[in-house]
Order: structure tokens, then C-alpha cells, then sequence
């Protein structure tokens, strides 16, 4: 195992532009998992790792296997690394997987969420952590404004990025898919035609649709509905957090 302490070595450089940019993300088909918690989840789902980066003197309660190159890193480059410094003891460089619409499996008896232009990495990681806690069967992101891969979707979703399917698509072609799937679509909006969430008939297969916090959903999903529903709030309140929002439409 080779022990690193330069900020210069080429390797700590490739993950500092993987954690950083989206476009070197996108353009080495790579990203960083920092936590032994969320590395488990992403071994556990067949991710492939590429690299493992330990804190001195460490060592994790997992296996992994020969394929896997390993280094030792002290303490204080680890820390200037580390999203949550003094609280983690690995990061890792790992390969993405195609998140293509058509790679998603559905039956009839499918219950999935989808979110329209989501932005904001941290709602993102919430409420991909919700939909694994209550094994929804998957999530679409359509009209992504951020990539899968961030660290902050990764760290707030505890990983649950990895345990649930996900597909990332246009608004247009997952509608199409969820018609084509005979999916009720149901869309939380605020509209008149919006009826009390739990006054509605659910049926599988179900989609739920959410849109962004600051622009709502797109008039396309609202044609599209099957049904329409809100969660009521109190003036002054007009909104609430996406993450929050989902966790109630789900459960």
C-alpha cells in the first residue's frame, strides 16, 4: 500500500477535480464516495471501485478485492480532502453506471417518484434517501440541473443514491415511458384543479411528480396528469421543502 502526504501526487489531484467539477465527473466517468458507510452501499450495488484512499493508520471493516488499488493517506491531507473532516476514513474513486431511461425495469406493480429539474444537491440527497427508506422501485430525474454524482446528493442521501434505480431523462421521454407503462401519473401542484392528497384514489403502477422549489413543475406535466394534488399549507407559507414534500407524498 503506498502512503501519500503531497496534495501534488496525480492521483490526489484526479480526485480533487472529481469532488470539485461536474464536467471532469462527466468527462472521466468517475466520482468520489467519501464515507465507509456510503462505499459499502455503492460495493453492495456492483459500483465499480476504482481506487481506495484510507486515513493513516486506518482500516475498513469491508472486503475488497485485488482489483481495488489501495493507499494509505495522513491525516492531514485526508482531513483538507474530506467533506466532513475528523469524521471519515475513506474515500474512493468510483465508476459511474448508464443511468439511460431505457435501462429502467417496470411492472404493474410499480411505485416510483419522479422529479422535474431538481437543483439544489442536498434536497436531491434527501429525498433519494426517503424513496430507498420506503422502497419506492425507483426514481427519475428529469431535466437534471445538477449531476447524480455530487457529493453533497451522495453524502445527504447516506448512500441511498446507490441503493434505489435511478433514470435521468427530458420531461417529454419520461412521460412517454410512464404513458407507455400505463402509470397514473399524479402531479403535486398548485392549481385549481389540485385536489387534498389524501383525497385521491392511488393506483399502481404509480408516478409521483415533483418539481422544482422555485418554479414548480413544467405545464407539460400538468396536461399530462392524471391526477392533480397538494399538501395544504398555512398563510403565510406557500411551499414546502422539496425533500419534505416528497417524504409526504410517498409515505
Amino acid at each position: 500500500m503506498k502512503f501519500i502526504s503531497s496534495a501534488n501526487n496525480q492521483l490526489i489531484k484526479q480526485l480533487i477535480l472529481l469532488k470539485s467539477k461536474s464536467r471532469e465527473r462527466k468527462k472521466q466517468l468517475r466520482f468520489v464516495v467519501e464515507g465507509e458507510r456510503e462505499l459499502s452501499r455503492a460495493l453492495e450495488m456492483s459500483y465499480y471501485v476504482e481506487s481506495i484512499f484510507y486515513r493513516e493508520d486506518r482500516s475498513l471493516n469491508f472486503p475488497i478485492d485485488s482489483s481495488n488499488k489501495t493507499y494509505e493517506i495522513s491525516n492531514k491531507l485526508f482531513d483538507n480532502l474530506s467533506i466532513r473532516s475528523g469524521s471519515e476514513e475513506v474515500l474512493a474513486i468510483v465508476k459511474t453506471i448508464d443511468h439511460g431511461l431505457n435501462k429502467l425495469i417496470v411492472n404493474n406493480e410499480s411505485q416510483i417518484l419522479v422529479i422535474e429539474a431538481p437543483e439544489k444537491p442536498g434536497n436531491i440527497g434527501a429525498v433519494l434517501r426517503t424513496a430507498a427508506a420506503a422502497a419506492l422501485d425507483a426514481v427519475i430525474i428529469a431535466n437534471p440541473r445538477t449531476d447524480i454524482y455530487h457529493p453533497n446528493i451522495i453524502r445527504n442521501s447516506l448512500g441511498g443514491v446507490f441503493s434505489i434505480p435511478i433514470a435521468i431523462d427530458n420531461s417529454k421521454n419520461v412521460i412517454s415511458f410512464l404513458k407507455k407503462n400505463d402509470f397514473q401519473i399524479v402531479v403535486a401542484a398548485i392549481s385549481s384543479k389540485a385536489k387534498h392528497y389524501k383525497r385521491v384514489k392511488y393506483k399502481n403502477p404509480l408516478a409521483i411528480i415533483l418539481g422544482s422549489e422555485d418554479k414548480g413543475i413544467n405545464d407539460i406535466w400538468i396536461k399530462k396528469a392524471d391526477k392533480i394534488v397538494q399538501i395544504p399549507v398555512k398563510f403565510p407559507i406557500d411551499s414546502l421543502n422539496l425533500s419534505v414534500s416528497a417524504g409526504i407524498l410517498i409515505y
